[in-house]
This record gives structure tokens, sequence and C-alpha cells, in this order.
């Protein structure tokens, strides 16, 4: 079976910064695509560095095993994302990133260079990370390239969507009492600075509530509710 790496770059400055990672990818796409024959990678983006991928391809004959598609636009991203199956991250400054949680909400297994805050974005399972170097990121594509066979995308994402739904729907709701403790240990500074900008967000609620009642506002109607309605019918 085929198996399709992608590697999306939609940011500001896109190729054009160093962090991004683009010379790394020059070095780990041929040396995937030798050991992976089977191994398809979908680029999007663009910038200076652009020209190093599509050298890249042209020297190491690539053309069946890498499509480039240039930039797109982000109403297309995600149209892009789910037509593959491992997302790669190699940049080389990251404090968190955006993208990665885009890939993980398609369904996409992980691969990502371990730096800044992107070992705290997805839970083990749903990502392999590797340190910046050539062959370390060949080695954790291997591995994710192993791991699919035992991924259903689908469950793996819904089952935590759920997850997430569960606990809010079950999270009783707090006042404002009971939920200053709470900032209030996130540090010795900082917990009294978000105890003060919660409190000064309260009262502006509270004013507000006083021009537009929250009874005014239109509700979202249930569409569970409307899609009964319209099967009965």
């Amino acid at each position: 079976m085929g198996c399709k790496v992608v590697f999306t770059d939609h940011s500001l400055y896109g190729f054009a910064d160093p962090g991004k990672g683009a010379d790394l990818l020059v070095e780990v796409i041929p040396e995937v695509c030798r050991l992976f024959p089977h191994v398809h990678f979908i680029i999007e983006g663009d910038g200076p560095k652009w020209v190093r991928l599509e050298e890249m391809r042209d020297k190491f004959s690539l053309q069946d095993q890498v499509e480039m598609l240039g930039a797109v636009p982000h109403c297309q991203v995600r149209s892009v994302l789910i037509s593959g199956h491992i997302f790669l991250n190699s940049s080389l400054t990251e404090a968190f990133c955006i993208a990665i949680l885009e890939a993980a909400s398609c369904g996409l297994l992980t691969v990502s260079t371990r730096v800044g805050g992107v070992p705290e974005v997805l839970p083990d399972d749903m990502i392999v990370l590797a340190e910046p170097a050539p062959q370390d990121m060949v080695q954790a594509i291997k591995q994710a390239i192993d791991m699919l066979p035992n991924i259903n995308p689908q469950i793996m994402h819904s089952h935590r969507t759920e997850l997430v739904y569960d606990c809010v729907i079950d999270s009783s709701d707090k006042s404002i009492l009971e939920r200053l403790p709470r900032y209030l240990i996130c540090g010795a500074w900082a917990g009294k600075l978000f105890c003060v900008v919660m409190i000064i967000n309260f009262i502006l609620w509270r004013l507000l509530e006083l021009f537009l009642p929250a009874e005014s506002i239109e509700e979202v109607p249930d569409i569970a509710s409307l899609c009964d309605h319209e099967d009965d019918n």
C-alpha cells in the first residue's frame, strides 16, 4: 500500500524562513524515497527555499514520488492534508506548531523535529519525534510508516474529540470565586495577574449584561432535534 507524506507551509514567510527546515527536507526526502519506493511526498508552500526542493527533485529524479503543489489557498489546505497519511514538520525552531494540530485534526500521524514546545502539542501515540538531523528524521519517518497499519485516523480523531466534549459537558459551571484559586496557583506573579484580569473581565461582563441581557440573545437551534423532526416528517 502506498504511503503519502504531507508537508505544508502556509505561514506568513513560508520557505523564506530558514527555521522551517527546508534544507533538512532536501536531505531527508531523497533517502526516504530510496528506502521506501512506495512513499509519495506532497509538498505545499512557497518562497526562496522552494528552488532548492525543486533542484533536489530533479537531481534525484523523484518526479514520481515528490509532488510539489506550490502555494495553496488557506481554504484548500484541508484538502491537501486529508490526502496524506503522515504529516512532516521539519522546523528547526518552533514555539507552538499550529500546523501539527491542523494535521492531527485531519487524522494524520505526525513526524516532527523535537524543538521548542512541539513535544507538548500532541500525545505520544499521535506523533513521532526526532532530532533535527537527517538520519534521525529518516528513522522517525520509518517508525511512522511501520505504525500506520495499526492506526485508524477516524477513530483516533473522533474518539479524542468525543472525550474533550464529554469533559466539557460533564464539568460543572463554577462561580468566579471557585475559579480564582485555579488561576492563583499559576505562579507567584502570573497567578495574581491572571486573577486581576479575570475579575476585570467578570465586571465588564456584568456591565454588558445590563445593556444586552443573555435572555435577549437568540440561541442556535439544536441540530439533532431538527434532524429528528425532519425524519419524522
